[in-house]
């Protein structure tokens, strides 16, 4: 008898499962994250019912805890060290730069007025001061 002999197949790893688990994996850890925008930094904005302006492309943010800390750009800074940074930019360049100034409401008022002087100083033209929407 005339038998055909089979042609062996090389054995196939079948990756449908691994697939399934990596995303699996992926779809766990994109829900178990959490994404914070001020990390180390909270500062309770006062809320306001103010419009909303465009946030500009070039703009210096400072942040002042309840305590009284300064932070230029989410690092710790003194006021002197502030100052002499916002300086540094030169008034030209101030001039089209933006000022946000990021304020806790339990801030001491005197202190506020101190970093808007200092942005005053270093001749920025705009100066921002960032709140929450109104709740209703």
């Amino acid at each position: 008898m005339g038998f055909r002999r089979r042609i062996p197949e090389s054995p196939r790893v079948d990756l449908t499962p691994m697939i399934d688990v990596v995303f699996l994996l992926l779809i766990f850890f994109m829900i178990s994250t959490t994404f914070i925008e001020r990390p180390g930094l909270t500062i309770d904005l006062p809320e306001s019912g103010a419009e909303k302006i465009e946030q500009g492309q070039k703009e210096v943010q400072v942040y002042l805890a309840a305590n009284g800390d300064i932070f230029l750009q989410r690092e710790l800074t003194s006021l002197t060290e502030l100052l002499n940074t916002l300086q540094n930019y030169g008034p030209a360049k101030a001039k089209q730069m933006t000022f946000l100034l990021m304020a806790d409401k339990k801030a001491l008022h005197g202190r506020v007025v101190e970093l808007m002087d200092a942005a005053k100083l270093a001749g920025f033209g705009q100066l921002a001061i960032a709140t929450d929407k109104k709740s209703k």
